[in-house]
């Protein structure tokens, strides 16, 4: 398999931060990103198996800026244990992101709201409404990133769709003397102009280990060609400094373009060796698990799933949308952890701990139906992982106590 790229893939010149806080190591970053209607984002084909086959070439993985030594396999099978659940009663949540010392913000996507959740108690604290947000089908307040530099500039990321576009902000979080509900500083636009639609907004964001802000956008739903459009913002994985400029190293000089090809990029994650993983919705066919090449062409809206067409990178693994429909994902335990909205499920996909593509094993289906659609998984450190269901945003069957966030203990 050869990899279409735009421009020379360079290594990034900025070297790799520790982010704060022990629970947002980079190597389980954050998360660690909709389709038709009807499906909780998509168009499903309801017939279709899991299936998983090993393609592409250690190589070219290695090619990635974020490639170290590899580090133990997991074991073939996993399991998944519900400690406990942490909080609930939110509404319509979507992102989720750790702050140093354990607490959590998650965003409500149609309330427009940032809230604080008490790592230990569950106890919720409003922050605060970002302003400008224009909740419609899948868009609103998405994706939101705590600075790398919080613990000196308190500063908190936010994707959300306007009446007009997508953009990420970034406003100052301060809660000495302020009333809850009034802690959140003014907006500060660092990009503006992704492509919005009524579906298919992409919205996660999150900052990698080398310090550089990433953000997965959807190719809106309308206009199939902004993927391959490499002048859109659309259907892409974006990679910029934490003021919104281009990141030095990025495949094309002067461009946020970090890979394209995308339909709806819906979770960001990065493994042990530092490599960038993506999860995808499908539209008919298949979703998507991806390991990100710098400059790869993932194929949408020409292809969708493994092909094996030169110039384009197949992903690692495949999902009917029935089963799956990907949200948030992340990295713990040698595995990635993906989160379904229709599918209702917790994917665990075990990595090999090579510098190849090839899962270890299929990947195995948690939590079938108990909790219905599930948004957002966080890495909480060790064998650890936060859940964010899904089920007040329109399309879900909720139930007391919706939505909740659970944590998990996971191997």
């Amino acid at each position: 398999m050869r990899i279409a790229v735009f421009g020379s893939p360079r290594t990034p010149a900025g070297h790799p931060r520790v982010l704060p806080g022990a629970r947002r190591a980079a190597v389980a970053a954050l998360a660690a990103g909709s389709l038709l209607l009807s499906a909780g984002c998509s168009s499903n084909d309801d017939s279709g198996n899991t299936q998983v086959r090993p393609t592409g070439a250690p190589a070219t993985v290695s090619s990635s800026p974020f490639s170290s030594p590899s580090s133990s396999p997991p074991s073939a099978k996993g399991s998944v244990k519900v400690v406990s659940t942490l909080t609930e009663g939110l509404a319509s949540p979507w992102g989720l992101a750790e702050l140093p010392g354990g607490d959590l913000l998650v965003s409500s996507r149609d309330g427009r709201t940032i809230t604080r959740i008490n790592g230990s108690t569950g106890k919720q604290t409003l922050l605060g409404t970002v302003p400008g947000v224009s909740p419609a089908g899948e868009g609103g307040l998405l994706g939101i990133a705590v600075s790398p530099a919080f613990d000196t500039d308190h500063l908190l990321y936010a994707y959300f769709t306007t009446t007009s576009d997508n953009r990420i902000a970034r406003m100052r979080y301060d809660a000495t003397g302020r009333t809850p509900g009034r802690q959140l500083g003014a907006p500060h636009t660092i990009l503006r102009g992704i492509p919005k639609g009524y579906i298919h907004n992409g919205g996660r964001i999150a900052f990698g280990p080398d310090g550089m802000l990433y953000a997965g956008t959807g190719e809106t739903g309308q206009t199939r060609g902004l993927s391959q459009d490499k002048k859109s913002l659309a259907g892409k994985i974006l990679r910029m400094t934490p003021d919104g400029r281009p990141a030095p190293g990025n495949p094309v000089p002067g461009s946020l373009m970090y890979s394209y090809g995308h339909r709806n990029v819906q979770g960001l994650a990065w493994d042990g060796q530092k490599r960038l993983w993506a999860s995808e919705f499908g539209q008919d066919t298949w979703d998507e698990l991806n390991l990100i090449v710098p400059g790869g062409n993932y194929g949408w809206p020409k292809y969708e799933g493994k092909v094996g067409k030169a110039g384009f990178v197949d992903p690692v693994a495949q999902w009917r949308p029935s089963e799956a429909s990907p949200s948030g994902i992340a990295f713990a335990q040698g595995s990635i952890w993906m989160a379904g909205l229709r599918g209702e499920r917790l994917w665990r996909i075990p990595l090999s701990g090579s510098p190849g593509r090839e899962p270890l094993a299929a990947p195995q289906p948690f939590l079938q139906g108990k909790y219905g659609r599930l948004r957002t998984v966080l890495a909480a450190g060790g064998d650890r992982l936060w859940l964010v269901t899904s089920n007040t945003d329109t399309r879900g069957t909720p139930k007391p106590g919706d939505d909740r966030i659970l944590v998990l203990q996971v191997r």
